[in-house]
């Protein structure tokens, strides 16, 4: 009897069934990860110290526990800072960012309070946690008026030098050159903190430490000053430095703005030896070499680089040449020569001063010695090559800033050179009002034709012309005799600055009244 034996293809199909049950019997559901790996991506302030140490800190020995120093955090550039954790799933935690380095600080809100803990539960086996500090201060705390400044330098910044602001207030060294050290933060920048009154007025700039290395422009062009006006917070002035004096090559020089017939006197040398040489602009009347039988008043402005040539102005000029040839043309004013002598530059203080103000300027004072070289010196040489009405009641005497201040002092002196004086924008706070103490001992009134005019913006602090000076000094003008508006005229510019481009601005109603057009 023959026995059946099952086929090849059915012994086969068997086979791949009995495999196929083994398998399955045999795989087991993958264990479930207990825990996630976290990235936290902290934004820090701007303000940052660049060797921050930050840290995640909590109660659980997770954080650090309670005695423990915590996660620290990675310094990923810009502002940010980053740390991976291995955090158990479905565990809640509470945590804090905390900076111990370079001082030990904890995160802030925005009104200066502690921030709450921050709290976190994962659940994947992956997660990231986005952060972000407003700010950083003491732990108990800080409200008030603070005004953080946040400075980005350019690439060529050395790193060996410090970055310094100076302005026009007291804590921001009344323009000494280096008055707030800044400190290295994130992001390539500095920052530093100062805290002023509320409604303080700042106009500062940036440099490494002197006037030699005050900031530029990314072309080496200068920078007009940075201002601001605080407020009763805390609050942050953020700018860019394009460039710096002594490493950015400067722009090439701008083409000439003389318009008219301008001459010079190049190194006009005083009799007093103690005094510098400096140079001399003239600017003549349309008409001048067409008549050469008429003859014209004068009138002398300091500051002459500044007056009428954008290429030696300090920060743009006056535009004496081009407002004077539009009145002279069109009738507004009478025909004038006018002489603008050069300051010398650190002798500038002590030579528009009518007396010393020690401590911080004790070799001021010497007024005097300059008001010898314009009437012995420059002026008898202007007389002599030009045609001028060489009489006081034809000669004039013009300035700003201290260069008011000087004009007027030098006009009181000697009315018998001087009868029309520019006091423009004046500094009355000079030596504590020294100005009006002048005016008050007045035991006659000189035949002085005067403009005062100051700006509303010009400056807050103790060295700042301000309309409360300003007004002082008419008040006492007016005291001893002058008339408003009709041998003294006194202005107030509503925001008007202590700039050049306010004063070419407002230069031709000085010409008017000085020198009115004669019928």
């Amino acid at each position: 009897m023959s026995s059946s034996r099952p086929s090849r293809p059915a012994l086969l199909l068997v086979l791949a069934l009995v495999t196929l049950w083994g398998c399955q019997s045999d795989t087991q559901p993958p264990a479930k990860q207990l825990f996630s790996d976290v990235q936290f991506d902290l934004t820090v302030p701007p303000e940052t110290p660049a060797d921050a140490a930050l840290f995640l800190t909590g109660p659980s020995a997770t954080f650090g526990g309670p005695d423990g120093t915590g996660l620290e955090m990675v310094y990923q550039g810009g502002r940010v800072f980053s740390l991976k954790a291995r955090l158990p799933k479905d565990t809640a935690f509470s945590y804090a960012v905390r900076m111990t380095a370079p001082s030990a600080q904890v995160a802030l809100d925005a009104a200066g309070a502690p921030e709450a803990d921050r709290s976190i539960s994962v659940h994947e086996d992956e997660e990231r946690v986005a952060l972000e500090v407003e700010r950083f201060g003491p732990a108990a705390g800080e409200t008030g008026a603070r005004t953080v400044f946040v400075v980005q330098v350019p690439d060529i910044t050395p790193r060996e030098d410090t970055v310094y602001l100076t302005g026009n207030q007291p804590e921001l060294g009344n323009w000494n050159g280096a008055q707030v050290a800044l400190s290295r933060a994130v992001d390539n920048a500095y920052a530093g903190s100062v805290i002023f009154a509320e409604g303080t007025d700042l106009e500062f700039k940036v440099t490494r430490g002197s006037w030699e290395k005050v900031e530029k422009s990314a072309t080496g062009a200068e920078v007009g000053n940075h201002t601001f006006k605080t407020g009763s917070g805390f609050e942050r002035v953020s700018l860019t430095v394009g460039g710096w004096a002594d490493l950015t090559p400067p722009p090439p020089p701008p083409d000439p703005t003389l318009t008219g017939d301008v001459r010079f006197l190049r190194n006009v040398t005083p009799t007093d030896t103690t005094l510098k040489p400096r140079d001399v602009i003239v600017w003549l009347p349309p008409g001048y070499d067409a008549n050469p039988t008429r003859r014209y008043p004068v009138l002398y402005m300091h500051d002459g680089q500044n007056l009428m040539d954008v290429v030696t102005a300090f920060a743009g000029e006056w535009k004496v040449d081009e407002t004077a040839q539009t009145l002279v043309e069109g009738g507004q004013v009478e025909p004038l020569i006018i002489v603008g002598v050069y300051n010398v530059g650190n002798d500038r203080i002590a030579e528009y001063t009518p007396v010393p103000f020690p401590p911080k300027y004790p070799d001021a004072g010497r007024a005097d010695a300059y008001g010898q070289f314009l009437i012995k010196d420059l002026k008898p040489r202007i007389d002599a090559e030009f045609r001028t009405k060489p009489g006081p009641e034809f000669t004039g005497l013009a300035g700003s800033s201290l260069g008011g201040l000087v004009s007027l002092s030098l006009g009181l002196k000697h009315p018998e050179v001087f009868s029309r004086l520019g006091v423009v924008s004046p500094s009355v706070w000079w030596a504590d009002r020294d100005i009006v103490k002048t005016v008050e001992a007045l035991t006659t009134k000189p035949a002085l034709r005067i403009w005062e005019d100051i700006g509303t913006n010009e400056g807050t602090g103790s060295e700042a012309e301000s309309v409360a000076d300003a007004q002082a000094l008419r008040d006492a003008l007016v005291a001893k005799g002058w008339v408003p508006d009709v041998d003294l005229k006194y202005t107030v510019v509503d925001g008007g600055k202590h700039a050049e481009a306010d004063w070419a601005a407002r230069f031709g109603d000085i010409l008017r009244f000085l020198y009115p057009a004669v019928p």
